[in-house]
């Protein structure tokens, strides 16, 4: 759906990605099996040829790297197209996450060497890439706590811990991973990020975890990772020691404009069945289920909401493009737990009009299920976001709330020593 923000430059690149999508990929969904998507890499290969033949291959790159220069903005209009193919859009295109989101960070932050060795395949789709900074043992909505250590000798890291949730590891020929190098340091100063190499000895998948019972291959799985005594160049640091947490805040505000802007393509599909379901299945002689009220409150809701979504992440997109990540950090709060939450609502709307059906495999809208519930919980479960807008909004009121918090820290800290010292 065209909005305020489509630009004339993206319209007609909006059609051709919609036709394809629609053309090609979608009707791959009848032999897709979501449980090993292994089975699916000999055609999408060649449907990735085809996106290149007709110049569609990296969409999200610069002009000087091969693509079109589009804004955040305007690839969002594109990322949400792509979306209508729920498990092979991005793929097919080269954007898929976690690869778009290295590709953003180690373009901007990299020096020649990574980008020569790493960057440059990545963005020819000749390899994929993983992302490597959840713990099992740490709550994933702080990534300043963290297990996993890079300890310097001579020109290496050693690399010992683990890592789980490390998105499409499975496959991957490197891993952007977050780890301690300066335990000492500021809070905001102990970690950074490396890229490790996943032929590099001691680095192991340990498995792909089952979500929902489905572990996923392949750039669709999340997969347990340890790093035993793993041994990389010290050059194979990005942007310098100390910077983890920084370009960990760099990578995932304009990654959460493509999440959104993916479960907004989700949810117009998941929209979409739902009324070629409403509109021919008969429940009695001659009545269709949309014919019941409940049903067309379901379809209005739907509408209504999608269209809110869009336009509050496009905005938050324009922004980022016009005063940087910094400046919006508000508003990607916001719209990383109002967006999940409208598109699972849409979701399981449609599932519910499907009947039994909808909770079977014969329909797409099972597997996005399994695949999207977890869109409350990435990149900051919803109650930190919330948490961190209000603290935000009450800070203009006259009410600190993290300044007390770290008061409160502090002063626990400190009676804690001093019940050490009189021990």
């Amino acid at each position: 759906m065209e909005t305020i923000f489509t630009t004339e430059r993206v319209r007609p690149l909006l059609k051709q990605v919609r036709d394809f999508v629609h053309n090609e990929l979608i009707p791959l969904e009848a032999d897709f099996s979501h449980h090993d998507v292994k089975t699916m890499l000999p055609v999408l290969e060649q449907k990735r040829q085809m996106v290149k033949a007709a110049g569609l291959w990296g969409l999200h790159l610069s002009e000087a790297d091969g693509g079109y220069g589009l804004t955040l903005t305007e690839f969002g209009q594109i990322s949400e197209q792509l979306a209508h193919a729920p498990f092979f859009g991005h793929y097919v295109f080269g954007c898929q996450a976690p690869d778009i989101g290295n590709t953003e960070l180690l373009h901007r932050f990299a020096s020649d060497e990574l980008k020569e060795r790493y960057l440059k395949p990545l963005m020819a789709g000749e390899i994929r890439s993983c992302f490597s900074m959840t713990e099992p043992d740490y709550a994933g909505s702080n990534p300043t706590r963290m297990a996993t250590t890079a300890v310097r000798e001579g020109n290496e890291y050693v690399i010992n811990g683990r890592k789980w949730f490390t998105s499409s590891a499975d496959g991957a020929a490197f891993a952007v991973a977050m780890v301690v190098t300066n335990p000492d340091a500021p809070m905001h100063q102990r970690a950074s990020m490396i890229v490790v190499p996943t032929d590099t000895p001691g680095f192991k998948i340990e498995r792909n975890i089952p979500v929902f019972g489905e572990a996923g291959s392949d750039w669709f799985s999340h997969a347990e990772v340890t790093y035993t005594n793993c041994r990389v160049p010290v050059s194979n640091v990005i942007a310098g020691e100390g910077m983890g947490f920084r370009l960990a805040q760099e990578r995932l505000g304009p990654g959460r404009i493509h999440h959104c802007m993916r479960w907004i393509g989700n949810a117009e599909r998941a929209l979409d069945l739902m009324c070629r379901r409403a509109a021919t299945r008969e429940i009695e002689d001659d009545v269709m289920l949309g014919e019941k009220q409940f049903i067309q409150d379901f379809i209005a809701e739907s509408r209504a909401e999608i269209d809110a979504c869009r336009l509050y992440v496009l905005n938050t997109a324009y922004m980022i493009d016009t005063v940087g990540v910094a400046n919006v950090r508000d508003a990607v709060s916001g719209i990383k737990f109002y967006v999940a939450n409208a598109f699972l609502r849409v979701l399981d709307r449609a599932i519910q009009v499907h009947g039994a059906l909808g909770v079977t495999d014969d329909t797409i809208l099972s597997a996005m299920y399994r695949h999207e519930r977890g869109a409350r919980i990435w990149d900051g479960a919803d109650e930190v976001h919330k948490q961190n807008l209000a603290a935000s909004i009450l800070k203009k009121y006259g009410l600190d709330i993290k300044k007390k918090a770290r008061e409160l820290q502090e002063l626990r800290r400190m009676m804690q020593y001093a019940s050490l010292n009189e021990k």
